[in-house]
């Protein structure tokens, strides 16, 4: 029986008055890369298709999110040792304002990590960010003329790899990841003030960097994320516990996504050990091996970073490696692999398309099935570690050098 997936919150996929689908957090409305529009590029170049260019004038992975004529996302200026929040007009990409979230020491980071790597989310009222200072998380909540509406500090937060936790939203709650090296949580805030609502202790005190997914699946809704050296199902509501799987493995970055016509989740990660998996979500409590509808441990056939798509009958992932590989989401089996070079960026679909965005800026194309079809391939001069957004028939990929807008010039003209 398929179930009916629940938008994170009523707005999200709210209609703007030109019929483009908000973006408004981290892997858009669902919360899971898929956007809903049909008109999306699949062609661009330096010299084609590419409406609006913005050198962003600072350091950061943050993927930029989109509501109506809005684009916000992050940076860190490294001299100064400041972290911003940045909007832009969607229509020409001109900077409308830039506000200083806080001034601190630079942070400890992995190489490939960043000090602006966590996305924004936002309801189309206020806009919310996370960012570490020393040792505190710092939560904080913006309008949309770029004033400060409050700052809190949920918990503590030590990682050699840096910071990257990016909030989602649920109803009247804020909810941020606050997998770490020591007292590990996650927590859900007040849209309206910051106040913790529930802070919900995870065991095992070790970093992640997962943003959940919240579903509404078996009769209850579910808020599902690895990391921890779990995989686990909470309520949104108040944080309790579902289920709980131990393992397989320590670390993990990506994200899971849900197949309605698998009725599966599926986990990709991690480190030390490589695990790809789908996952019932009917159990209760601990759970084990009869909640794992299959699994594979090849590393090739897994990514740690990058988060997967789900789209139609597939389940698509891209290691960091750079094998891109397309699995039967019913059975798991193995439809094709081809080498398409190092990524970091997470998947995105659109109109049954897969786009698979390199660190080196080339953008493949895909049509999921049987066998691999490239339908297009793209390529830009800059490199990539942002996950794209998707909002009124444009793609916005964040380079290290600029902010693209990809869309078709023709309908453009039009508008």
């Amino acid at each position: 029986m398929i179930r009916k997936i629940t938008l994170l919150i009523p707005l999200l996929a709210m209609l703007t008055p030109a019929h483009a689908e908000n973006w408004p957090i981290w892997r858009g409305a669902q919360g899971d890369g898929s956007s809903a529009e049909k008109n999306v590029p699949v062609k661009w170049s330096e010299t084609e298709n590419v409406l609006w260019k913005t050198p962003l004038n600072g350091n950061g992975h943050a993927s930029p999110i989109i509501w109506g004529n809005r684009v916000f996302t992050e940076v860190a200026d490294v001299e100064k040792e400041e972290r911003h929040l940045i909007c832009l007009s969607a229509d020409n990409g001109k900077t409308l304002w830039r506000s200083r979230v806080l001034q601190s020491p630079l942070e400890k980071k992995h190489r490939l990590n960043s000090w602006a790597s966590s996305t924004p989310a936002t309801d189309g009222k206020l806009v919310y960010v996370a960012f570490l200072d020393r040792e505190d998380m710092v939560v904080a909540a913006y309008d949309f003329n770029g004033r400060q509406q409050w700052l809190v500090r949920p918990g503590v937060f030590s990682s050699r790899h840096g910071f990257c936790s990016s909030p989602i939203l649920w109803n009247d709650k804020v909810i941020v990841n606050g997998d770490h090296d020591g007292e590990s949580y996650i927590v859900a805030l007040d849209h309206t003030n910051g106040k913790t609502l529930w802070k919900t202790r995870r065991p095992n005190k070790t970093r992640s960097y997962c943003v959940p997914i919240i579903r509404r699946l078996s009769g209850r809704n579910q808020m599902i994320l690895s990391g921890d050296q779990s995989v686990a199902s909470y309520d949104p509501d108040n944080g309790k516990v579902h289920w709980y799987l131990n393992g397989p493995t320590e670390q993990y970055v990506a994200s899971l996504v849900y197949n309605p016509g698998a009725d599966l989740l599926f986990m990709t990660g991690g480190f030390p050990e490589h695990h790809v998996m789908g996952i019932r979500h009917d159990g209760k409590g601990i759970i084990k091996e009869a909640q794992i509808a299959w699994h594979h441990t090849r590393a090739s056939w897994t990514s740690y970073v990058p988060s997967p798509i789900s789209e139609g009958k597939y389940f698509l992932v891209v290691s960091d490696t750079g094998y891109a590989c397309c699995f039967d989401a019913k059975s798991g089996e193995l439809q094709w692999q081809e080498k398409v070079g190092s990524h970091h960026a997470s998947l995105v679909s659109a109109n049954g398309l897969v786009y698979f965005l390199s660190d080196k800026g080339e953008t493949r194309v895909v049509r999921p099935g049987p066998e691999y079809k490239l339908v297009a391939e793209n390529q830009l001069a800059d490199k990539f570690f942002a996950s794209p957004a998707i909002s009124g028939g444009r793609i916005l990929l964040r380079g290290e050098n600029a902010l693209y807008c990809i869309g078709n010039k023709a309908i453009a003209s039009r508008d």
